[in-house]
């Protein structure tokens, strides 16, 4: 029985799937499991001649039923979820391994990522508050980026020299206990892409559970900077609305729904960054104020076609 399981799920991956699981597939105490979400561009051909379990799936439900069905596919105590754009070293994935040996509070850890260039990715995040989402809404987070009350992203670099627990942490490459994820019952597969790894995350914590962060391994991450297409912003906004209805007060939820609007709002109306991410920021706002904030999601990503969801977003 292998000690580590590493689940990648691959949607439309076909030209960054075989380099994210060629090294890992090889190592005699890691077992690859490549969830495939119904792919057109046959990514699964990539890494057919490689020791890996294939679980092929007619149907793309998302990141988080991705990751149970890999989840139920292996059976090592240790279980790597990892994008197919991000590559990581055998090595580094035994030292995460070992976080879990040495913490047994530990749930969930995850290493310090990079992008394609080297640069360090601000992988590391605070849990969203009802302060944040106003702050962000009127582009405080840019007057004053490393401030806690002005964003969930953690920007300070002094954060990443070190490890510590953290409150969330990127779903691009996290290791996770399984014994910890069997028992808070697995990835949500409720959210479709956007807000399952802050989640996961929080019903850790929840549950006993810490979630650490491990800075002597690391993850490079091609898709890691990369800001959500246009058309995923009304699923984005959907997430996060379907987080603060399941972790929040009603009231509080409530509250929150009024700042995410305002802050679609404020985007559209403000964004810079062309005329169709401000349209997908309308189409946000409609989503949210729609009665059923999810259907409007689900409506928005089939018209993204001819590719929902990209290697780039996170295969979710």
């Amino acid at each position: 029985m292998s000690a580590i399981d590493v689940v990648v799920v691959s949607y439309n991956s076909e030209t960054t799937l075989r380099g994210c699981v060629e090294q890992l597939a090889t190592a005699p105490d890691i077992h690859v499991i490549v969830v495939d979400n119904a792919s057109r561009d046959g990514s699964l051909e990539t890494v057919g001649e490689l020791p890996v379990t294939a679980v092929a799936l007619d149907t793309n439900r998302g990141f988080a039923s991705g990751c149970n069905r890999g989840l139920a596919a292996g059976s090592a105590p240790a279980v790597l979820f990892l994008n197919p754009d991000a590559r990581i070293e055998p090595d580094a994935v035994r030292r995460l391994a070992a976080v879990l040996d040495e913490r047994t509070e530990a749930g969930l850890v995850a290493p310090r990522v990079l992008d394609d260039a080297g640069a360090l990715d601000y992988s590391l995040r605070r849990f969203p508050r009802l302060r944040s989402t106003y702050a962000r809404a009127v582009f405080l987070h840019r007057i004053f980026p490393r401030q806690p009350w002005a964003d969930e992203v953690v920007r300070d670099p002094t954060a990443y020299g070190s490890a510590h627990a953290v409150e969330w942490i990127s779903g691009a490459c996290v290791l996770a206990r399984r014994r910890a994820l069997e028992e808070i019952g697995g990835w949500d597969e409720g959210f479709f892409m956007y807000g399952e790894d802050v989640d996961l995350c929080r019903r850790m914590q929840s549950a006993g559970w810490s979630v650490r962060f491990e800075p002597g391994a690391e993850v490079v991450h091609i898709g890691g900077v990369s800001a959500p297409r246009a058309q995923l912003l009304p699923t984005l906004a959907a997430s996060r609305l379907r987080y603060a209805r399941l972790h929040r007060s009603r009231p509080a939820a409530e509250a929150d729904r009024v700042g995410i609007a305002f802050g679609e709002l404020t985007h559209a109306l403000l964004s810079t960054k062309g005329p169709e991410t401000r349209a997908g920021h309308w189409q946000a706002l409609r989503a949210v104020c729609s009665r059923d904030a999810e259907a409007a999601s689900r409506s928005a990503r089939r018209d993204a076609v001819p590719s929902t969801v990209e290697a780039g977003d996170a295969a979710k």
